[in-house]
């Protein structure tokens, strides 16, 4: 296989190789981000910005190219540029509001466990007998899996017990990536317990520095809502399992009972 005589300036100048680069980019980036340090991206922004390159690589296919170099960047920048905000604008239109504060909002972590442990059972189901989840790892209870291993075995009240440690351990631990003003005016029962199936599902870590968690806390509270049901993959793959758990989570979040 030989190169193209020009292959050099193609790689310096051209329109089509830069933008397909950077559309690879935006498809890769996040999901190393996301592995080394657990922030996500916003699933509509990163599929405006990969569509944009693209079209926008195809198109450069068709346009002339000129042989001052600094044209040619200037140009593609231009075009960057306009795929950028215009991806930042159908992002942004796809939450368009702000939730508002819910008076008196201030609950307590029985009025969230309340509402926490029939949804966790509900998703998580209650197994009795140790079994490997969707990605090998062993489980027991209701999704468990501290110190657990095949042909472990709980009774039911064992599992009870477990589950209610876990769900207020696990709220505990993503509360405290709430600000003060959110904890008391933003999370109503309903909502802290979409915060605490959502932390036991991905992790404490995970669910405190999602965008989830930084738009509820910046006061966007119908688009933190919907940041949830971006945590839908579990091994590299989405999981219609997933989905349909985000999307009650989503539910939970924006009923205000």
């Amino acid at each position: 296989m030989k190169l193209i005589p020009d292959a050099w300036r193609v790689v310096i100048l051209a329109y089509s190789f830069w933008f397909n680069v950077l559309g690879l980019l935006v498809l890769i980036a996040p999901e190393i981000l996301f592995a080394f340090t657990g922030i996500d991206m916003d699933p509509v922004l990163r599929w405006c910005l990969v569509v944009g390159l693209l079209i926008a690589g195809l198109a450069g296919r068709l346009v002339r190219q000129t042989s001052r170099a600094w044209v040619q960047w200037l140009r593609m920048l231009a075009v960057l540029l306009i795929i950028i905000l215009a991806s930042l604008g159908v992002a942004r239109a796809d939450v368009p509001d702000r939730g508002p504060l819910v008076a008196g909002a201030a609950v307590s972590e029985a009025q969230i466990m309340a509402v926490a442990l029939p949804h966790i059972e509900q998703w998580e189901g209650m197994r009795l007998k140790a079994y490997l989840d969707i990605v090998g790892v062993p489980t027991i209870c209701a999704g468990t899996t501290r110190g657990v291993h095949i042909g472990m075995t709980k009774t039911r009240a064992q599992c009870v017990a477990i589950m209610q440690a876990e769900a207020l351990e696990y709220w505990r631990g993503v509360s405290r990536y709430l600000t003060k003003a959110t904890l008391k005016n933003r999370i109503t029962a309903s909502r802290g317990a979409a915060w605490s199936s959502f932390a036991i599902n991905v992790g404490i870590s995970s669910a405190g520095r999602s965008t989830a968690t930084r738009r509820l806390n910046a006061g966007n509270v119908t688009g933190a809502c919907e940041a949830l049901t971006w945590w839908n993959k579990a091994g590299g793959r989405v999981i219609l399992g997933l989905v349909n758990r985000r999307s009650a989570e989503r539910g939970l979040c924006l009923s205000a009972a």
